[in-house]
């Protein structure tokens, strides 16, 4: 006699990120459940780079996850994976909250060195995407790292990172080219020996 077969879904574990977001689309709280422990850890270890406050963090993922739960319907595939609309919603949700008056605050150079370690609540399959991202960002020189790290971790615009540094806005912008040139770079001869996936 065979084994009595199971005609409900595979458990959350088991299910794919694409298979969670349609799932939570139909108001399936617990395939909203799934991707909070498959992202949260993620999500909270950038907006708590971002915005510099745990408190604040966490009321970030749980804004992003509330609404995540209203438009997992407006997901759409082709556009990117689950974890990259996830990661765009928390970093558009945290550069609001920089922008806001209520929040504006001067950025150190201090506040903008590499943090390690990476938080061992994050999913151990994300960390050598992060761990090459953070060596990539060390082998750049200090005033590309610096711009980088206040555009894409602090909210601050091109102006602005000219301002806190004391630079031309043609100097930052310059930086900011051969920043992403040489991330570029780094990121596809990873890619090229199929060390990322």
């Amino acid at each position: 006699m065979s084994p009595p077969t199971s005609t409900g879904p595979a458990p959350l574990a088991e299910r794919d990120d694409a298979d969670l977001i349609d799932a939570a689309a139909r108001g399936e709280l617990d395939a909203l459940a799934g991707l909070y422990d498959r992202y949260a850890g993620l999500l909270l270890s950038m907006a708590n780079r971002m915005l510099g406050n745990e408190t604040m963090a966490e009321d970030l993922v749980q804004d992003v996850f509330m609404e995540v739960w209203r438009r997992a319907h407006a997901f759409d595939a082709s556009r990117g994976s689950v974890r990259t609309w996830l990661l765009v919603r928390l970093r558009s949700r945290a550069l609001d909250r920089l922008r806001s008056a209520k929040h504006r605050r001067e950025v150190t150079m201090h506040e903008v060195a590499p943090r390690e370690p990476v938080p061992a609540a994050e999913d151990p399959e994300l960390s050598p995407d992060r761990a090459l991202v953070r060596e990539a960002l060390r082998q750049l020189p200090d005033d590309q790292r610096l711009v980088i790290e206040l555009s894409y971790f602090h909210g601050l615009s091109s102006s602005e990172i000219a301002e806190q540094m004391g630079s031309p806005l043609g100097t930052v912008k310059s930086r900011t080219a051969a920043a992403l040139g040489k991330l570029r770079a780094a990121m596809s001869a990873v890619q090229a020996r199929g060390g990322l996936q």
